[in-house]
């Protein structure tokens, strides 16, 4: 059963049914998929609302809910037939509670709706906005993951003859690469607009299999390259655990400084209750205006990329709004995907978590006085550093905190409190949601995704008005908005677009008023923060008072990585 919606009569959203979908024909016998740990660490579902408003007056007076309904649960059961693992359960693993993939049949969920609500009183849909979470069907989750279906989605009609499909995913069976071509499938496969679904057929048949990702002899490193051992040298040991030894150095300065979050909880008095999101809007031309800022003496095409000169800029003014004192130490953190980094190398259309974070540090001195150019090289270093050797350093890292992290619930997971000192950044620009053609040659107005377990993570999107702009949706503690939106802004002239708009997660008020033209929010997923957390804890023999343990802190971070 759903979450109860509230009865306010300008918001309701009603559900008139919901009905399990299976694979149209199975073509494997019900058993295990073993999952490796890189696929434990979040187990919860990820949502993303895509809105459909921008189709002729026509088109939307001739579709029936009945009859979108019905393709999306045809669609969705034919797309299942190759994707299989979506309509198993999770299960631990009775030896040592691991979770694993059952792929026994039992079903996705697919719920109708309905609304009286308009799509235009939402206002700019790239703004997390409270009413959107009415617009994912959310099954009653009582701690236990066999009983939770892997993949749920809701379609919802307005008011206005416009369309929302909500649609949740458990980040153990995809990551943002394979959700993306797990929904651009179901969209071709659903023929809502007859005669105009667009054609998938070049993307690949899926690979389940974790294979060489799964700890023990598969991962072992390949002839011809560096052996994972204790006696690496020291810049094989930088590349094995960099992020993971970043990780625990803020966690050890934070601790040592006693700041509020430590003890390392989550919901409790010294979590932020609040938070507010924010997406800003950079436009290409305002890229090449940032671009040439930093290199005005360079000619013609630029040698680094839209990523590394955001991602460099953001921590820079994240790190001066929020204060961080000059004698600590700051770290970025960024998703890679690694299926090119493996040896062999991951297929193409592997279907699992493929991905790992790499990490720069600076002390806050030196990231002050730093250039762009500088940090730009340090990020492509960081990136570069990614290999077998590191992947395996990485999966082995988090060999045994997957018990932890499936025993307790969404709402008592642990996660550590949001670090001044840490910034996370996921890159979707690769995944533009946005162009998932569920209604046949008519893209998304906007995907955006819901808030996710970890708000401070910065994630770059693909602006649907610009393929060459970036929407950057973060979240910050209220008070830091402002200083923030300086930083970060400075030195831009007045843009309409720049403007934006505080969302308060615990204080939302009436989702329905019109909204100023900002950008605030737009999701899951991955990556995010990462399972970086585990696999050099032991050098370090004593905690600071507050740290409990190192286990504890091995599958305390746990959550972040998957905000991806």
């Amino acid at each position: 059963m759903a979450a109860p919606h509230d009865n306010n009569p300008r918001s309701i959203v009603s559900i008139s049914r919901v009905v399990s979908v299976h694979p149209k024909l199975v073509v494997q016998p019900q058993r295990v998929l073993i999952l490796s740990n890189l696929d434990r660490q979040c187990p919860n579902l990820m949502h993303l609302v895509f809105f459909y408003n921008n189709m002729p007056h026509q088109m939307l007076k001739d579709l029936s809910l009945n009859s979108v309904f019905s393709s999306l649960k045809s669609g969705l059961e034919e797309t299942l037939t190759l994707w299989y693992p979506g309509a198993g359960r999770l299960r631990p693993n009775q030896s040592d509670g691991k979770l694993n993939l059952w792929c026994n049949n039992q079903g996705a969920v697919l719920a109708e709706a309905e609304t009286s609500v308009e799509i235009s009183q939402l206002g700019n849909l790239s703004e997390y906005n409270e009413f959107f979470e009415k617009l994912v069907y959310k099954p009653a989750f009582d701690g236990n993951f066999s009983n939770m279906p892997l993949i749920v989605a809701q379609v919802t009609k307005f008011g206005c003859g416009g369309y929302s499909i909500g649609i949740g995913t458990s980040h153990s069976l995809f990551d943002g690469p394979a959700t993306y071509d797990f929904l651009s499938m179901w969209a071709s496969n659903s023929e809502i607009v007859k005669g105009r679904n667009r054609s998938y057929d070049e993307l690949p048949k899926p690979v389940h299999e974790r294979g060489i990702l799964l700890s023990g002899g598969s991962l072992q490193v390949p002839r011809g390259t560096a052996k994972f051992s204790s006696d690496t040298t020291l810049n094989a040991k930088k590349a094995t655990a960099m992020a993971i030894d970043h990780l625990y150095q803020l966690i050890m300065q934070t601790a040592a400084s006693g700041q509020k979050g430590f003890p390392l909880q989550i919901g409790g008095p010294s979590y932020p209750k609040k938070c507010a999101l924010k997406t800003y809007h950079f436009s290409g031309a305002m890229i090449e205006d940032l671009k040439r800022k930093h290199f005005p003496m360079q000619r013609g095409s630029l040698p680094f990329s839209t990523f590394e000169v955001l991602a460099a800029h953001l921590w820079k003014a994240r790190t001066k709004a929020l204060g961080v004192k000059k004698e600590k130490v700051v770290c970025l953190q960024f998703a890679v995907d690694i299926r090119n980094k493996m040896s062999p190398p991951l297929p193409k259309s592997f279907s699992g978590n493929a991905y790992v974070l790499a990490s720069i540090m600076m002390a806050v001195t030196e990231l002050e006085h730093a250039s762009i150019e500088l940090i730009i090289h340090k990020i492509r270093e960081a990136k570069n550093s990614v290999s077998h050797s590191y992947v395996k350093g990485y999966v082995e890292a988090l060999e045994g905190a997957s018990q932890q992290q499936q025993q307790q619930s969404s709402s008592s997971s642990t996660s550590l409190p949001p670090l001044k000192e840490l910034t996370l950044v996921s890159d979707w620009t690769r995944m533009p949601f946005h162009n998932v053609e569920f209604f046949g040659g008519n893209k998304a107005s906007y995907a955006c995704p819901l808030a996710t377990p970890i708000p401070h993570v910065a994630y770059f999107m693909q602006s649907p008005s610009d393929h060459k702009g970036v929407d950057v949706r973060i979240g910050f503690e209220p008070e830091t908005i402002s200083a923030f939106t300086k930083c970060f802004l400075e030195g831009f002239p007045s843009h309409p677009t720049l403007h934006y708009r505080r969302f308060f997660l615990s204080n939302m008020g009436n989702p329905l008023h019109s909204m100023p033209a900002s950008l605030s929010a737009a999701r899951r997923s991955t990556a995010l923060p990462s399972s970086n957390s585990a696999f050099s804890f032991s050098r370090l023999s004593d905690s600071p008072p507050g740290v409990r343990n190192r286990q504890e802190i091995r599958g305390t971070y746990l959550t972040a990585r998957k905000a991806s």
